[in-house]
């Protein structure tokens, strides 16, 4: 009986530790299940032919990153708590294929909720398919080419001028120039890559809406060391403007051959080439009067502009390129999407992306149903060695300035 007694006593004491222990069980599981840090990135160039646009975004993705971590992070209703986030960015070598493989792998094995874009169309049309693949959201920017947008995407963002509307600012900016010293002949320089077909593609139709003529339209292959004949087939038709998209080393070389043939348009935009560091240091003077279009400039005063200026000029000593902002641009809206989407859910922060309505460093950011971005387009032209805001709703700095000829420059 006695044993018995014993026996029960024994068990009650045993359930009752039970019981006492449930509560710590239930908070280590809570605990295990709170994130340290929310997980996002992407793969961008460190290395290869865009390695100067690569960098800067770089830049741009880890400011954003610091300035909203000083704050504690980002607010997720799910777990009631301030989470930082974790930038996880890796060098795709300016090569797709690697691309690709990169942003695989911080899908499976870093887990991201979400994707920032490399720099370059061609690398952001390859990861939009993996964004999709995966059904992880990704925010790009450096990316123009409109045809990603067209193919159903639901995961695909990009806050940034598409060809499309890039053109139309451009020949918008031209218009300013009063009508008896306006160009109207155009040459267009096209790469051989998706973009630069597109390019092809578009411009004949909204030139004529604006009354220019296409005099000449040739392409070449990314990389092609003489620019020759496309050169002297624009001089040869008396092209006035000149319009193409090549990568940076591509652009600083058509304009050594530029200068070296003597050609004299009168406009130039290099849409891409010219909104990278490389070019006023590779072309000093000679990189003065291009133009290019972009989002973001070191001139606009939208909240936060100025404090991102000053962080990149007290780390590189010099003004930032186009590019810091329009990635930096890409956090503030990721992390405005998480906050509202209460959770880290990749499908619910795509939905959240989706609604976005907001002002970033680029300006009011909303989107269509296709993921490009609604916000305003510019215009910036290099001029004594600083970019200028030729065409902006809000914050232009100067006119468009006729490039003069080589043999009247000082």
């Amino acid at each position: 009986m006695r044993r018995k007694k014993r026996i029960i006593r024994l068990s009650v004491f045993f359930f009752l530790l039970m019981l006492s222990m449930l509560p710590l069980a239930f908070l280590d599981v809570e605990a295990s299940s709170l994130p340290k840090t929310i997980k996002i990135g992407g793969a961008v160039s460190f290395t290869g032919g865009f390695a100067s646009g690569g960098l800067e975004s770089k830049f741009g993705y880890e400011q954003a990153v610091a300035d909203i971590n000083k704050g504690g992070g980002i607010y997720v209703k799910e777990f009631n708590k301030q989470i930082p986030l974790e930038l996880i960015i890796e060098d795709d070598e300016s090569d797709s294929t690697k691309c690709v493989a990169r942003l695989e792998k911080i899908h499976s094995i870093d887990k991201v909720v979400a994707y920032l874009g490399p720099y370059g169309s061609t690398l952001c049309a390859a990861a939009a398919g993996i964004a999709e693949k995966n059904r992880v959201p990704i925010l790009a920017v450096s990316f123009s080419l409109l045809a990603p947008h067209q193919q159903g995407y639901k995961y695909l963002f990009s806050p940034f001028a598409k060809t499309d509307t890039g053109l139309e600012a451009i020949f918008a900016t031209i218009d300013t120039i009063p009508k008896a010293q306006r160009p109207s002949t155009v040459a267009v320089f096209a790469e051989k890559t998706d973009w630069g077909e597109e390019l092809m593609r578009l411009t004949p139709d909204v030139a004529k809406k604006r009354g220019y003529i296409i005099v000449t339209s040739k392409s070449y292959a990314v990389g092609t060391k003489d620019f020759s004949s496309l050169i002297i087939a624009a001089k040869s038709a008396d092209a006035e403007i000149v319009i193409g998209v090549p990568a940076p080393p591509d652009g600083i070389a058509l304009m050594r051959q530029i200068k070296e043939l003597d050609y004299n348009p009168k406009v130039v935009i290099f849409w891409r080439a010219a909104g990278t560091p490389l070019w006023s240091a590779n072309l000093k003077q000679n990189g003065d009067y291009v133009c290019f279009v972009s989002n973001w400039d070191h001139n606009f005063k939208y909240p936060g502009c100025s404090e991102l200026v000053a962080a990149y000029k007290a780390k590189h000593n010099r003004l930032p390129a186009v590019t810091v902002g329009v990635t930096y641009s890409c956090v503030q809206i990721l992390a405005d999407a998480i906050k509202r989407a209460g959770t880290l859910d990749s499908n619910k922060i795509r939905d959240a992306i989706a609604a976005t309505d907001m002002i970033t460093v680029e300006g009011p950011v909303k989107f269509r149903a296709d993921g490009v971005g609604i916000t305003p387009v510019a215009m910036m032209q290099w001029q004594k060695g600083v970019s200028q805001v030729i065409y902006h709703e809000k914050f232009i700095t100067s006119p468009l300035l006729l490039m003069p000829k080589w043999s009247e420059r000082k």
